[in-house]
């Protein structure tokens, strides 16, 4: 590989879908193939924080696979008296994340790091390359209606994915000239929902968060075709059959990112051997 290369590693958006990153990063990992900066929005900026922070994916991967319903439950701390702003303060989160990621600043990561926000006043891009390590993530994890904004230096910020859900050409900004973009946002027409009851034929209605999370889900995949265009290599995990709130489904995430990121190995080293990168 020419050593002039700098391989840029973006991680989309996708809440639960998002744990197939530390599949594709193990991949990645023992194909040695370097990784020398990061960009991440919503559940990608969390484990690319994870892994810039330290060059470790195996935290990451250990709390995403003990990860079960009690401890997701847990996680929620609904305030209504902020119900005008959000449902959950996100408090819970950050408290739960600090242990994983530290009190760093994103300039003390191992790995050059940039998270993806999105202003929800001015309806700008925001990109936290600098300052706390955990707010930038906790801002960039903030789905609208469903976390109250986090005020970042004046600004309120809501998930990245609003605007930009597979940061690939931010990650190019960072200085990348190969960019692997990493996406779970699965074609919603072919993905398998089960519902509450475990039926895929359930005319249950689905539940008021659920209805929220497939809605922004929505929205993003509709805004992910653009960020092909953008990337040298698109991998695209097979997640259809896991719903986006399932956190407690980590392992099965973590084997379809791991399958994808084989699967385009050969084409990755083959433009990393060749003029292409150059």
């Amino acid at each position: 590989m020419n050593q002039d290369v700098k391989i840029g590693l973006a991680l989309g958006s996708g809440a639960a879908l998002g744990l197939a990153h530390i599949g594709v990063i193990k991949a990645l990992r023992e194909a040695d193939i370097p990784i020398d900066m990061i960009a991440g929005t919503s559940m990608g900026a969390l484990v690319g924080a994870c892994y810039a922070a330290d060059g470790q994916i195996e935290d990451v991967e250990e709390l995403a696979l003990s990860t079960n319903l009690r401890k997701i439950t847990h996680l929620l701390d609904p305030k209504f008296t902020f119900i005008r702003v959000g449902f959950l303060t996100g408090n819970r989160v950050e408290n739960f994340l600090k242990p994983i990621i530290g009190d760093r600043n994103i300039s003390d990561c191992k790995i050059p790091f940039a998270a993806v926000a999105a202003d929800i006043q001015s309806a700008e891009q925001v990109i936290l390359s600098q300052g706390s390590l955990l707010k930038a993530v906790r801002a960039s994890i903030s789905i609208p209606v469903v976390f109250v904004p986090v005020n970042y230096s004046g600004r309120f910020l809501v998930d990245g994915g609003t605007l930009n859900p597979v940061p690939a050409d931010v990650v190019r900004s960072m200085g990348a000239t190969f960019t692997i973009a990493v996406n779970v946002l699965n074609n919603p027409r072919e993905r398998i929902h089960l519902g509450l009851t475990g039926n895929k034929e359930s005319t249950r209605a689905p539940g008021i968060m659920n209805t929220l999370l497939q809605s922004f889900y929505l929205m993003e995949y509709e805004m992910v075709r653009a960020s092909i265009l953008k990337a040298d290599i698109m991998i695209e995990p097979d997640v259809r059959n896991i719903e986006i709130y399932e956190f407690h489904r980590g392992q099965e995430a973590i084997a379809a990112g791991y399958k994808a990121a084989q699967d385009v190995m050969p084409e990755i080293n083959r433009m990393l051997s060749s003029d292409e990168t150059v």
